[in-house]
């Protein structure tokens, strides 16, 4: 099928490599040159200045099942006009007592033109296809819940 690459880069800054003083900053290098300076969430002693793994996996599951919605949507007739979402992945301790992110909400707002616009019960069957069909969405245990 396909594979997808991303180099990572971290070097030690402090001289003290203890827990609280390591430097968590490193950065995500993407396709394109796209760089990404990246460390942990600020509750573990993370840059607050920069993106952390918890934000990532929301931007990812966002994305994917935005232009997983945009494909089904223009396959079904509908046009998009806009598409933005307010998400939230929430850190806690899952089944077997590991921190993780158990829960991504997903808040997204959409705009339609032209003759054909969803009704909600359209809208959510968009949307359920959308969750189904996402490849991150179907690659994670955190539940998805779309607001």
């Amino acid at each position: 099928m396909s594979s997808y690459n991303i180099e990572l880069n971290w070097k030690r800054t402090s001289e003290d490599f203890s827990y609280e003083k390591f430097n968590r900053t490193h950065t995500i290098e993407f396709s394109g040159n796209q760089l990404v300076r990246n460390s942990s969430a600020p509750d573990y002693l993370g840059n607050t200045d920069t993106a952390n793994p918890e934000e990532l996996i929301a931007a990812a599951l966002s994305s994917c099942h935005m232009l997983t919605f945009l494909v089904i949507a223009s396959k079904s007739g509908y046009i998009v006009d806009s598409y933005s979402d307010m998400t939230e992945a929430k850190l806690e301790k899952n089944e077997e007592g590991k921190i993780a992110v158990t829960v991504i909400n997903l808040k997204p707002t959409i705009v339609f033109s032209g003759s054909k616009t969803p009704d909600v019960d359209q809208l959510k069957s968009l949307h359920e296809k959308a969750h189904r069909n996402c490849f991150v969405a179907n690659s994670i245990k955190s539940k998805v819940n779309i607001l």
